[in-house]
């Protein structure tokens, strides 16, 4: 049935959303694990999901011993590397973003990356697609904590609660939520679960801006 939420805003997460390069992240991830001796399967990289460089550096150290500043640069080196090698938009995610701009909605880019990631990621989505973007470091705190997603929100002049974040991870599903936005996820790693203001879908090919399954926001 056609829906009587329209959002104010559409602030997509990058990372696993809008392009694969979560898979580039994980990949990045477990490469390190393994070369110092650390589980690198699929369970053992769940956590690190959609994490800021500086939180998956701290639990990478924790669990190899390696300095987290020594963490940090390497997985920040070596991430950055397989972006700037290309990046593969996510289905959908093109397609969505002009019905955004066809239907006078604003986008803002809300990523737990670098900014010299997230520029490098703005390039290949088209800059011009978006009305800002936050990037990691760039607000008190980061995911999963509110702070980007009201950050983006704060610079598009509209209320979080009356915005649709778009996300892949529990980790930035959990930020989403935490500001008051309604949320659809297109999961790359298991715990997103669905409520009142969250809905799973397959693929951003299956997000209508028309007709988003959710009550109206409180006045």
């Amino acid at each position: 049935m056609p829906t009587t939420f329209r959002p104010a805003a559409l602030l997509c997460d990058m990372d696993g959303t809008l392009v694969d390069t979560e898979r580039d992240w994980l990949a990045t991830l477990a490469e390190l694990l393994a070369a110092h001796g650390a589980a690198a399967g699929a369970a053992a990289l769940e956590p690190l999901a959609g994490l800021p460089l500086d939180r998956a550096a701290a639990l990478v150290a924790e669990r190899t011993g390696l300095p987290a500043d020594e963490a940090a640069a390497l997985l920040g080196e070596r991430f950055l590397a397989r972006v700037r090698a290309g990046v593969t938009v996510q289905p959908g995610a093109l397609p969505l973003l002009e019905a955004a701009r066809e239907l006078g909605i604003p986008v803002a880019l809300v990523t737990a990356s670098e900014r010299v990631v997230a520029d490098l990621v703005l390039d290949t989505l088209g800059p011009h697609r978006f009305a800002c973007s936050v990037a990691h470091g760039e607000t008190p705190r980061g995911k999963p904590h509110p702070d980007p997603y009201l950050a983006a929100a704060r610079l598009l002049e509209v209320p979080a609660g009356a915005c649709l974040a778009l996300e892949d991870t529990p980790t930035g599903a959990a930020s989403a939520l935490a500001a008051g936005c309604r949320l659809v996820a297109v999961p790359t790693v298991p715990g997103i679960p669905e409520g009142p203001d969250t809905r799973l879908v397959p693929s951003l090919a299956d997000v209508d801006l028309t007709r988003l399954p959710f009550a109206p926001p409180l006045p």
